[in-house]
């Protein structure tokens, strides 16, 4: 059987690839993809050949092909049908943190049911639900906190949804584009832009991968606040004030990363306990505003970098969802 996948093969360039699939082992199941998702952050990195060599290792996801920086196949979001396997999985559908490919073959254990009320488009916010979910394990927050997160993006938006569900949390969301207004508005949550952005808070998180989203931040700390920088710079400098009131303060400056589970629940969830939660987070339809009009995987190589804002274009949806033929 031939599959076919979406390759980077050079900064900027991107093309799809014919591949003859193995025979299937028996711990394998055979998807038929349905969607895939587009992480903006990490894969504009990826395509634009910016991930740092100290990180090539901690960058690979676990099904990729190839190696950094060129050609690589990459992606972390895909939600398929199975196809072949044991006959109770055939038929179902999955999640699986695979690369944008229309049939691949992954490993049962790493296949993880889609639940029936998550519809296939929402369901590929899984891998993204899943970083938000350990950032707030990470965080630890606390009813009646005053919370402010900065960047919203998909990871930001979905960090402040899980955060508005804590009882008497004062939650602001901070972003420097006003069109993502109407997203927090979707989702319930309060807006600002950055220069109107509450000080005194008790958690921060920051989630915009922009140097001056974490000045901010550091700004709005009040005493003893928890900073969970929940960003990735990949090769670029951050420049912090460091001297002013952080130590005065007692600021305290954590990083959170979706390749380990967080500390507060290392050793109680597994890594597919967590993506099964993730999945079961995704079951409120109001997070569909997060998502942008579909891309045809045919057309993936042609609309690649602007899915990716390399083109200076803002995304009317923070998140890219690439669909794939019957």
């Amino acid at each position: 059987m031939i599959g076919r996948a979406f390759w980077t093969i050079a900064a900027g360039q991107g093309e799809l690839r014919e591949e003859r699939l193995p025979p299937r082992a028996p711990d394998q199941l055979l998807i038929r993809t349905l969607a895939t998702a587009i992480s903006r952050g990490t894969e504009r990195l990826v395509f634009s050949g910016r991930v740092p060599e100290t990180q090539w290792g901690a960058m690979a996801c676990p099904l990729m092909a190839g190696c950094f920086p060129f050609p690589v196949k990459y992606g972390y979001a895909a939600v398929g049908v199975v196809e072949a396997g044991p006959e109770e999985m055939i038929g179902r559908r999955v999640f699986v943190l695979h690369p944008h490919q229309d049939r691949f073959l992954a490993p049962s254990a790493m296949c993880v049911p889609v639940p029936d009320a998550v519809p296939d488009r929402r369901a590929v916010l899984a891998a993204n639900m899943e970083t938000a979910l350990n950032i707030i394990w990470d965080a630890r927050p606390l009813p009646g906190e005053r919370a402010l997160v900065i960047g919203a993006g998909v990871v930001g938006l979905l960090v402040a949804h899980l955060l508005s569900r804590f009882p008497g949390m004062e939650l602001t969301l901070c972003d420097a584009d006003p069109s993502r207004e109407v997203i927090a508005r979707a989702l319930g949550l309060r807006f600002c832009l950055p220069e109107a952005a509450p000080g005194d808070r008790e958690l921060i998180v920051h989630a915009s991968a922009n140097p001056e989203g974490l000045r901010l931040a550091l700004r709005s700390a009040g005493f003893e606040a928890r900073i969970i920088e929940a960003s990735w710079f990949g090769d670029a400098l951050c420049n912090l004030p460091l001297g002013e009131a952080f130590h005065s303060r007692r600021l305290s400056l954590v990083s959170s990363q979706v390749g380990a589970v967080s500390p507060a629940m290392r050793g109680r969830r597994s890594y597919g306990e967590r993506l099964a939660l993730a999945l079961t987070l995704l079951e409120d339809t109001r997070l569909d505003a997060l998502l942008g009009v579909p891309t045809a995987f045919a057309d993936l190589p042609a609309r690649m970098g602007a899915l990716l804002g390399l083109d200076g274009s803002v995304a009317a949806a923070p998140c890219p969802v690439v669909t794939y033929d019957a």
